[in-house]
């Protein structure tokens, strides 16, 4: 590194030749100026160059090129401390400029950013990065002012070399206007400079995890400033960072808002989705943290019930942590609604009691939520899911909760309506109502604008076959097979809905093509053996219902002893 710093201030004193003396404020101005050296992943120098302080908190600014592919970064202060980049601010590679923080050395200068930008026509000096003493640079003027951005760009009448690349322009006030760029001709009499303004607006908002410019440097990102857009900066990083990347984050993000009870939630749910039960201690104090500083105590008990249902949703068979069990979720979310009987506290409520298995108490609650003006269709279906595993289902009121679901769509129905119109039908079907069913798989067809699969006609032709509708059902059953051919059950009910209405041939072709497929189909020799009989083939169908006894089939014997007379 001392090296590396030599060959920079011997760089400088090349261009002392033609450097002028500056104003007395660049004694104190120049101690803002310092290089920057960034660095790949296997540690080997990758650029160096100029960057300059904004404030005395550590935020800076320099070239983007710099940092482009950079694993981390160093600045040199003029009096040659080194202190660590620690986080990317914003960037734009189109005006190749960087905002950043390092951290803070007790005697860190700042330039004072212009109020107003420089005139055509004004004086302006360039404060170099320098280690010696003396306050030499350049001067020029103004040729011209533009306007981007709600900032200026500047040419300026001053050459300029790479060297001198993110240095400071300051106008005759000692304040900052601008950081020199790239110029694309080395021996132009002309220089330009992006105004400081463009550089201090630059900032990380909630969507730049997307952002290709930030991500091409491996450098932290700092947080966005507003503190909503940092929450929602951090659920995009959610799945875009590493853990390690997403832990940094919310570290960050509870430094910098140590009030905010989201930030502490999120780390806990962090830790807790590790699997290290070592980590499960750090979650219980961040909890504790959530409820300290959470203004709204309703709304803390029913983060923490969320939590701890998900939490024990994903332990599978394995030991939790402590007591955080199921019933210390009801627990939580119970003390929620106790004071605040909030629509989605029930939402809570009804998923703790299903995962219980106490559906009566899993549908009261979803019926409550229902109830409120956050009830939607899916509420609705929880209830009547819930209501269906019951050890003595009542149909009617399942059905009926499934018309306050479909109700809350209009006609004709689109495709968001279609789960529900297709599970008020499967209802109706266990509840012995056939027509009515397939009246409702027919509208869940309609809505999915025929978009349906081989199974979908299986389970409409099942219920056809009870209503007694055999030509729909046929219908049904051959647009299976025929999208999926290798299916032995859908050739099986085939052959059994051809039986039905004593297509005889049909069926034994449709289960001779099962028998192709699967020679073990208890259920094929059974029918066929059956169908056999029923043309007088009676030798060969008995020796089929044989078959089918010896695979298991129940049903078969019974046929064999009435046969066989």
């Amino acid at each position: 590194m001392k090296r590396t710093i030599l060959l920079l201030a011997c760089g400088f004193a090349l261009q002392v030749g033609m450097a002028q003396e500056l104003p007395k404020w660049a004694g104190k101005a120049k101690k803002s100026v310092f290089s920057v050296i960034t660095y790949s992943a296997d540690n080997k120098i990758l650029n160096t160059g100029n960057g300059f302080y904004i404030n005395t908190d550590g935020t800076a600014v320099s070239d983007y090129s710099l940092f482009k592919g950079a694993d981390h970064a160093v600045i040199v202060t003029a009096d040659g401390k080194e202190l660590p980049v620690t986080s990317i601010l914003g960037a734009n590679d189109m005006y190749d400029v960087i905002k950043f923080q390092t951290t803070v050395d007790k005697k860190t200068e700042a330039l004072q950013p212009a109020s107003q930008g420089a005139k055509v026509g004004e004086t302006v000096y360039l404060l170099p990065y320098s280690t010696q003493k003396a306050a030499t640079g350049q001067n020029g003027t103004v040729a011209r002012v533009d306007t981007i951005d709600n900032s200026f760009y500047y040419t300026l009448n001053m050459q300029t070399t790479e060297k001198t690349v993110s240095c400071p322009v300051m106008n005759g006030n000692g304040e900052v206007i601008g950081l020199i760029q790239k110029n694309a001709d080395a021996e132009s009499k002309e220089s330009y400079a992006i105004g400081i303004g463009y550089a201090q607006g630059l900032s990380i908002n909630a969507l730049s995890g997307n952002d290709y410019t930030l991500n091409s440097i491996g450098i932290k990102k700092g947080l966005p400033a507003d503190e909503s857009q940092a929450l929602v900066y951090l659920y995009v990083s959610s799945t875009q960072k590493t853990p390690e990347e997403y832990l940094a984050l919310l570290n960050d993000f509870i430094s910098q808002y140590p009030n905010n009870a989201e930030g502490y939630l999120r780390r806990a749910t962090f830790y807790l989705g590790t699997e290290d039960a070592s980590k499960a201690p750090l979650a219980e104090e961040d909890i504790k943290r959530m409820f300290e500083v959470s203004e709204n105590q309703a709304e803390a008990h029913y983060n923490f019930a969320k939590l701890l249902y998900n939490y024990n949703i994903g332990l599978g068979d394995k030991q939790g942590y402590s007591n955080w069990n199921l019933d210390k979720a009801l627990e939580e979310i119970n003390q929620a609604l106790a004071s605040d009987a909030q629509g989605l506290y029930y939402q809570v409520q009804g998923d703790i009691y299903f995962a219980q298995q106490k559906y009566a108490e899993a549908a009261a609650s979803y019926e409550a939520l229902s109830r409120t003006p956050v009830g939607s269709a899916a509420s609705y279906y929880s209830a009547a899911k819930a209501k269906e595993l019951m050890p003595e289902p009542n149909y009617g009121e399942i059905i009926a909760l499934m018309d306050s679901a479909v109700a809350k769509y209009n006609q004709p129905y689109g495709q968001e309506a279609a789960a529900f119109l297709f599970e008020r039908g499967r209802f109706k079907a266990a509840a012995g109502k056939h027509r009515e069913a397939v009246t409702d798989y027919t509208a869940f067809y309609d809505a999915m604008l025929g978009q349906v699969n081989a199974e979908f006609y299986y389970i409409r032709e099942q219920s056809e076959v009870q209503g007694r509708m055999y030509q729909q059902a046929i219908n049904d059953i051959n647009k299976a097979v025929e999208l999926e051919p290798k299916n032995v059950e859908y050739w099986v009910e085939k052959g059994g809905v051809h039986m039905r209405v004593n297509q005889i041939d049909e069926a034994i072709k449709a289960l001779q093509q099962a028998l192709t497929l699967d020679s073990q189909s208890a259920a094929a020799y059974r029918m066929l053996g059956y169908c056999q009989v029923q043309q007088n083939k009676k030798k060969e169908g008995l020796a089929n219902l044989q078959k089918a006894k010896e695979l298991g089939d129940t049903v078969a014997e019974s046929l064999i002893q009435k046969y066989s007379k």
